[in-house]
């Protein structure tokens, strides 16, 4: 599913890669694109061809795989400034302790029915898209993947008027994994666990595990 608008990432093939268990990725990115194009051309309406035109910074990825035998790779990029990346990664190994804990929280059944949802949709008032999160997984089901997106969208709202005068530049926040939170807490109060344990790890690195995905 192409997802225009935000600041996604699709996780390069790397070594032993076809043996993950899990690939999870956090983004935010700051943007700056008038509504009045996403409700003309929608949210595959933009591409990520030329991130300079709509996308201010900084802007961030955090990317984690782990692998079938408890090995896991923890990239993170950072872009303060338009084509000046930082790039750093942290590799390490789940005890056994770890990984079944891992496992128990994958195989919770509320967790295998999560599907991507539907993108959120401006409303009418909106002005600007402000600023985007988004949350991507790809879990091992037993050979087949089970994959989603859910997005949270920061929307400048308020139109103006000759009655009422300058918009207020109200945000709005838009959420279309809400139903999700309870569901995928377990999971992301482990990968903030895994980020905070590697953070003394990280070195710089070149991309491997977070590239921008091209959209068209």
């Amino acid at each position: 599913m192409i997802l225009g608008l935000m600041l996604l990432a699709q996780f390069a093939p790397g070594q032993g890669s076809s043996g993950s268990l899990l690939r999870l990725q956090r983004s935010r990115a700051y943007l700056d694109i008038d509504a009045h194009v996403q409700h003309a051309q929608g949210m595959n309406g933009i591409t990520y061809g030329n991130p300079g035109d709509v996308w201010n910074y900084p802007n961030s990825l955090s990317c984690l795989v782990v692998y079938g035998d408890g090995k896991y790779v923890l990239e993170k990029r950072d872009e303060q400034t338009l084509g000046r990346p930082k790039i750093k990664s942290a590799e390490g190994t789940l005890t056994a302790d770890e990984l079944q804990s891992l496992k128990g929280i994958l195989d919770d059944e509320a967790l295998k029915k999560v599907t991507t949802p539907k993108m959120p949709e401006l409303p009418a008032d909106a002005q600007a898209l402000r600023e985007v999160e988004s949350l991507d997984a790809q879990i091992d089901r037993g050979g087949s993947a089970q994959h989603f997106t859910t997005v949270r969208e920061r929307v400048k709202t308020g139109a103006a008027s000759i009655s009422s005068g300058p918009s207020s530049g109200m945000d709005t926040y838009l959420d279309n994994g809400a139903p999700y939170r309870k569901t995928l807490s377990s999971l992301l109060k482990w990968f903030e666990s895994v980020e905070k344990k590697s953070k003394s790890g990280l070195k710089d690195s070149k991309p491997q595990y977070c590239v921008p995905m091209n959209i068209g």
